[in-house]
């Protein structure tokens, strides 16, 4: 299930106005058009900014996310129309022959148990055109990114018009082995209310990530830093062979 960060509507509502910066983004756009892709399949695509974005450029996008709140605010952006948005998992596709597949803003490490994600990546290569990429991102765990994820690095107060002002913060709650878990907190101040979302990532280690990507019939054929975060995250390029 999503977390309810995506799933509670009243989370998914600001979760743009709280993370307004998606420039990130660009270089997936810009990989978009590197590669003469010109259908894409969005994967985990959340509140729909990435899947929007392509469509401005053109592109046949497919977008799928399991949460649903995430996707009614999706459907309300410009260029939403030109999307075709599914409710569900990668797994629950229909059949496509999409010339890239993306999971971005860390999507990859959702997947906790190495049978969701070999299931996801078998979905997106059967999605894929002969010949087509996946490319995703994933953060490299030797940077130790949980490290900063308490209350004295992320606590802010955002104004959102229409809102009022939210108070955000996040917790580090445990760390075991590969996994790592943590806790956003939400108080808007309209009203008093407080809400929390609890997640839950895997830190794959680079080869860990490319004997999974072998195991599902990919080629791996290039791995890159993520030009926003030099030696911290991954963005893994692997093609399904011809």
């Amino acid at each position: 299930m999503a977390d309810p960060i995506f799933a509670e509507r009243r989370l998914a509502e600001v979760y743009d106005p709280l993370d307004p910066d998606r420039s990130d983004l660009d270089v997936y756009a810009a990989m978009a058009r590197e590669f003469g892709a010109h259908s894409v399949l969005d994967i985990g695509c959340g509140t729909g900014t990435f899947a929007c974005l392509l469509a401005h450029q053109d592109l046949d996008v497919t977008a799928v996310d399991p949460a649903a709140a995430s996707l009614e605010v999706a459907r309300t952006k410009p260029g939403a129309d030109r999307v075709r948005w599914l409710h569900g998992y990668a797994v629950d596709l229909p059949p496509l022959q999409v010339d890239l597949a993306t999971m971005t803003a860390n999507v990859a490490q959702v997947f906790l148990t190495d049978e969701d994600w070999a299931s996801t990546l078998l979905a997106a290569h059967a999605a894929l055109r002969p010949g087509g990429r996946l490319v995703f991102e994933t953060r490299d765990p030797t940077a130790k990114a949980w490290l900063e994820w308490n209350h004295e690095r992320s606590h802010k107060h955002t104004m959102i018009p229409g809102v009022g002002e939210v108070e955000t913060w996040v917790d580090l709650i445990d760390v075991s082995g590969d996994l790592v878990s943590f806790r956003w907190t939400f108080v808007f101040t309209s009203d008093g209310t407080r809400l929390t979302s609890d997640s839950t990532l895997r830190f794959r280690r680079r080869d860990e990530v490319a004997a999974s990507l072998a195991g599902a019939g990919y080629l791996v054929s290039e791995v890159r830093q993520a030009p926003d975060r030099p030696g911290r995250e991954m963005v893994f390029i692997a093609q399904r062979p011809e």
